[in-house]
């Protein structure tokens, strides 16, 4: 459907009403929007930026890590299949500790084939994405995308009131915030959020090489922060191409970002040795800061949180947009099975039963990922022997790997 037509409801008091609004067009609240949509929830997704424009026809660098149930999400909303370029999956995973320069420990934790009847996760171009979701989000007669505009949203026990910029008004049982990490409607509902500053920022970017990657993604933890080679799909330019993920300090992550090609080329190939050969950076660098946040709750009146505006975790276990993936599963598995009874979307029992499914497993992988960050960035002696051992006991324990890997994949 268009932003201009919206047919009658099957619930709601208007003609123009939703059971769902979903403010912001992310990866995230337009995943959520296609899911409700698909089940057949009247659905408005709300975003300021236009959506075409995210299109970006030139390989930028940046991409994203799918684990196994966020992409179960992705085939039921009608996503996986849009995806105009190939997902490339990952099939081994060799998690390493060392320095820059130096050779990694000898003790080391190696997931593989064995470990999972599937690979562990894929590795989708960011641009690929928003193509698919652009593509789904305007697959539906009751999916109506209002970008751009803007909404001003009143909520009160009985409902939600909706006035867009452009003009429109319309009602909604239920609104979702998807708007990231500053998001204006968890603060308008006073809803408190706890920041954990890693005065880290991570630098993003994508490099051909001159052997196959086979598959095989690399984390290698360095004093400094974690250190990720993710592989990805050939294109015809590069027929071996992986994403590069890795942590500095805020000044030397810009200093390095802003390196030329030669230098910053030689710092990825310190940090990821040679199994790889030669290698090329590629499209954009991009420089995003670390730091982790947790709201204290997860809804207010009329009104959930959903991905980043809920949580933001250290990009180090590669687990931030899946979790958020996680949040719009079971939120879609709460409001379309209280569709499916004739139930109030908005109303507080359904709220609270989706915060009781979400917010303790995110929490726990936020403590997860800043354990992490705090044992292995850093070069005390005593704590890399501890973590190395570490690393080397899982390693000969299948069923402990096993059980890392199904928790990885969401599944």
């Amino acid at each position: 459907m268009t932003a201009g037509t919206m047919s009658h409801p099957q619930t709601g008091t208007g003609q123009d009403d939703v059971d769902v609004c979903i403010v912001g067009a992310g990866p995230v609240g337009a995943t959520l929007a296609c899911r409700l949509a698909v089940a057949g929830l009247r659905v408005a997704i709300v975003d300021r930026a236009a959506l075409p424009p995210m299109e970006d026809p030139a390989f930028d660098g940046r991409a994203y890590a799918i684990a196994a149930g966020p992409r179960r999400l992705l085939e039921d909303a009608g996503v996986w299949g849009l995806l105009p370029l190939q997902a490339c999956p990952i099939e081994e995973i060799r998690v390493s500790d060392g320095r820059p320069g130096e050779k990694p420990s000898s003790l080391f934790l190696e997931f593989g084939r064995q470990d999972a009847e599937q690979p562990f996760g894929w590795m989708i171009e960011a641009r690929a994405l928003r193509v698919a979701l652009n593509r789904a989000l305007h697959a539906h007669d009751l999916l109506t995308v209002l970008a751009p505009d803007e909404a001003t949203i009143t909520r009160t026990a009985e409902g939600a009131r909706v006035r867009m910029q452009s003009g429109r008004t319309f009602g909604a049982r239920l609104i979702v915030a998807a708007e990231g990490r500053r998001s204006a409607l968890r603060d308008q509902a006073r809803i408190g959020i706890t920041r954990l500053p890693y005065h880290q920022s991570g630098i993003v970017c994508a490099v051909a090489h001159e052997h196959p990657h086979n598959n095989r993604a690399l984390e290698h933890f360095l004093p400094a922060g974690p250190f990720a080679q993710l592989p990805m799909a050939a294109t015809p330019e590069h027929p071996n191409l992986s994403a590069i993920v890795w942590s500095e300090s805020d000044a030397l992550a810009r200093r390095m970002a802003a390196l030329p090609h030669d230098a910053f080329a030689h710092e990825i190939q310190r940090r990821m040795g040679d199994w790889l050969g030669r290698v090329t950076p590629v499209g954009r660098r991009w420089v995003y800061p670390l730091s982790a946040q947790y709201a204290q709750r997860y809804f207010d009146t009329r009104m959930v949180l959903v991905g980043d505006a809920a949580h933001g975790i250290h990009p180090i276990a590669g687990q931030g947009l899946n979790l958020g993936f996680r949040d719009v599963a079971a939120l879609s598995d709460v409001l379309i099975a209280a569709h499916a009874r004739g139930e109030d979307l908005g109303a507080p029992s359904l709220l609270r039963q989706y915060q009781a499914r979400c917010r303790p497993a995110n929490m726990l992988m936020l403590a997860a990922t800043d354990m992490l960050e705090r044992l292995f960035g850093n070069d005390n002696p005593v704590l890399r022997r501890a973590r190395d051992l570490g690393l080397a006991g899982v390693h000969r324990m299948p069923a402990l790997r096993r059980a890392f890997v199904r928790h990885a994949m969401g599944l």
